[in-house]
């Protein structure tokens, strides 16, 4: 299972239901197509709800902060098709992936990504980003099977990528950077084409 191009994950934090489609919206036109709404805010199965049903054939929609695999079943009954966790909790990833949805789960060392990768982890989410740095992803890739898609997260800017994507980050999940609560959708939408100019400046070619 592959993720949508370009593999920038928007982590709304504090989306509300009545901004949700505007946002989305803004994010899509954008280029963004993986969406996080994190579910330890009121709302966000109902924002999940919302996003998914707008969402264009090719995105990704769903949860972050998923912690256990009633979650997961939430995430899925809302229409969402991504689950996002801030740990790596092998019960989560196995019920995610055996439920059909892309699993993102958070790993910051080398016994959590094999954890995560056995279980059924589609990517690895490496938070937080700024704990293990360039340096400690360039090491942790040396040991994980080619290919694993990594997606750093914690304190992305559009500036840092360059120097994540060449130590061998295949994304991003980007957050207060690009959304906090009360962000105009237009302001939204300013942010997620800096974000995917960046991406695409890193790209060879």
């Amino acid at each position: 299972m592959h993720a949508p191009h370009p593999p920038l994950v928007a982590i709304l934090r504090g989306l509300d239901i009545a901004s949700a489609e505007d946002v989305g919206q803004a994010l899509f036109d954008a280029g963004f197509r993986i969406l996080e709404v994190p579910l330890n805010r009121p709302g966000a199965l109902e924002c999940i709800r919302l996003l998914s049903a707008m969402a264009p054939a090719d995105a990704l929609v769903g949860a972050g902060t998923v912690l256990r695999t009633a979650d997961v079943d939430a995430v899925k009954a809302a229409g969402g098709k991504l689950i996002v966790s801030p740990n790596c909790n092998p019960e989560v990833i196995r019920h995610s992936a055996a439920s059909g949805l892309y699993s993102a789960p958070g790993i910051a060392t080398p016994s959590e990504a094999f954890a995560a990768l056995d279980a059924g982890a589609h990517a690895l989410k490496i938070f937080p980003a700024e704990q293990v740095g360039t340096t400690g992803l360039k090491a942790l890739l040396s040991v994980l099977p080619s290919g694993t898609p990594i997606w750093p997260v914690g304190g992305i800017t559009p500036e840092s990528m360059a120097a994540w994507v060449k130590v061998g980050a295949t994304g991003f999940g980007i957050g207060g950077q690009l959304y906090a609560p009360g962000t105009p959708a237009d302001q939204v939408k300013t942010r997620a084409a800096g974000f995917v100019a960046a991406w695409k400046a890193c790209q060879p070619g």
